[in-house]
């Protein structure tokens, strides 16, 4: 956030959440920033503008990123919210945008919990599992748990997809391992055979079949499939180091989510030991200030670490260190169809919990151009703009006669960070026109759009036989209340 003494800031509630995350008083952090303690009052309650000087004397007093004032967080839950409240289920409520940025900014507690039971109720409306028959047959006072995988990345993107134990963690082992990225694979597989007697072996596929890795408790051994290239072996292996020495500190991330039923749990354990896995093989500070160099070239940081190029991409969404922070990345990964099987933010986009992505994105073009990464300018209805890039990804390869899976990452962030990117080199980023896109067809009240695949929830279907238009789908001017 730059710190423009022309401009007004009032971030009341998010000065109030990062002084209660410092553990100090009103008293205490006026004292440190030399100001009263009526005027922190003030500031908290949004009756009083944070000035210039008093971000810097935050910041240095405390080691603070005065990104942790930026907006990131609110943007996010507003999104949510508003893609909430455009259900039908809402149409008799006029509810103005501005009460939902409010409740978003004043109450994100509020928030995360509208999140959770809207989630729930999705699920149990379209029967996508079985939530409403568990619902029936628990005791009173029983906890729903709604879906695990919405579940767990609602506490990624609460932790803005950064676990500072696991970075530790993760640098101390290839401090103690001291090996270049080409000789990681030797080095874990030794250091799993000397500490921890598990034996790393590389088995055929007619062995291992459908599964690409296995762990014999009782021989003590880690299976390999030969499908896997010499990137994934090494992270299977981080993988193993992951919930064999990291144990303790990856349930001490887990006991602070609060209560969890066992698939989210389990869910939550495999993530966190992802992390720790790609953190082991990109350390923290040497990639950062690579990605920085190299203007975040994907091919060469994959060379440089020996690593794939999704792996890269998702690395790069948990830069988030504070004072050594990268550019605020956000990526989805989607199939052909366009399902999207993974997504990850660490800026402001606004991922669609409940629908899939806009076809207009070329993430969904790259199927049409393998190994040949696209970059795009894209605007949402709201005018904000990011540049994305986009390319297919090798996945590991199946035999023959099964199906060849075929997936693509679309990476991108704000237009105001595009400048840092290689791949932005010689566009005028001020004038370049965007695509426009929507979130998702849902939501998206963007008119004549022919790839629409179904009107937006929040306007009347108009339906006439007399006229054909370029989108399948007309429908009215005014939102329905």
């Amino acid at each position: 956030m730059p710190a423009d003494s022309g401009k007004k800031l009032f971030v009341g509630p998010r000065f109030r959440r990062i002084r209660q995350q410092l553990g100090l008083s009103q008293t205490q952090i006026a004292e440190g920033l030399g100001i009263s303690p009526s005027y922190i009052n003030l500031i908290e309650r949004n009756q009083r503008p944070v000035t210039a000087q008093i971000l810097l004397r935050l910041a240095e007093a405390y080691d603070l990123d005065l990104r942790d004032l930026a907006t990131a967080d609110e943007d996010r839950f507003f999104a949510e919210l508003n893609e909430i409240f455009s259900d039908p289920l809402f149409r008799q409520i006029d509810l103005p945008k501005q009460e939902l940025r409010d409740l978003a900014e004043l109450c994100p507690g509020v928030t995360h919990a509208l999140q959770r039971l809207y989630a729930a109720y999705t699920e149990a409306r379209r029967g996508e599992t079985m939530a409403a028959a568990q619902m029936a047959d628990r005791d009173e006072g029983a906890r729903f748990e709604a879906n695990p995988i919405e579940r767990v990345r609602d506490l990624i993107e609460a932790n803005r997809n950064y676990f500072p134990e696991l970075e530790t963690a993760a640098e101390n082992l290839r401090d103690e391992l001291n090996v270049p990225a080409e000789e990681l694979f030797a080095a874990l597989s030794a250091r799993l055979r000397e500490k921890h007697s598990i034996l790393t072996r590389i088995m055929p596929v007619d062995v291992m079949r459908e599964t690409l890795r296995r762990f014999d408790r009782h021989r003590r051994q880690l299976l390999i499939s030969e499908l896997i290239d010499a990137p994934g072996r090494a992270f299977q292996l981080a993988f193993q180091i992951a919930l064999t020495e990291c144990a303790s500190t990856i349930e001490t991330i887990i006991g602070r989510a609060g209560p969890l039923d066992d698939a989210p749990r389990r869910l939550y354990r495999i993530t966190l030991a992802n992390y720790f896995a790609a953190a082991a093989m990109m350390p923290y500070q040497p990639f950062q200030t690579a990605a920085e160099a190299l203007g975040y070239d994907l091919n060469i940081l994959s060379q440089r670490f020996n690593a794939g190029l999704e792996q890269v991409c998702h690395r790069l969404t948990t830069l988030q260190r504070p004072n050594a922070r990268g550019v605020p990345f956000f990526l989805l990964r989607v199939d052909n169809a366009g399902n999207v099987s993974k997504r990850f933010s660490s800026g402001t986009f606004p991922f669609s919990k409940f629908g899939g992505t806009c076809p207009l994105w070329n993430v969904h073009s790259t199927f049409d151009t393998p190994d040949r990464l696209l970059s795009q300018v894209i605007e949402l209805p709201d005018g904000t703009r990011y540049f994305s890039i986009a390319q297919t990804v090798r996945r590991p390869a199946a035999p023959y006669a099964q199906p060849q899976p075929r997936f693509a990452i679309g990476l991108g962030c704000e237009i105001r960070h595009a400048s840092k990117l290689v791949y932005a080199s010689g566009l005028n980023l001020e004038t370049s026109e965007g695509t426009p896109i929507g979130v998702n067809c849902r939501l998206c009240e963007r008119e004549n759009c022919s790839q629409r695949a179904e009107p937006p929830i929040t306007r009347t279907l108009i339906l006439d036989e007399n006229t054909r238009r370029m989108s399948s789908f007309a429908f009215s001017n005014a939102r329905e209340l």
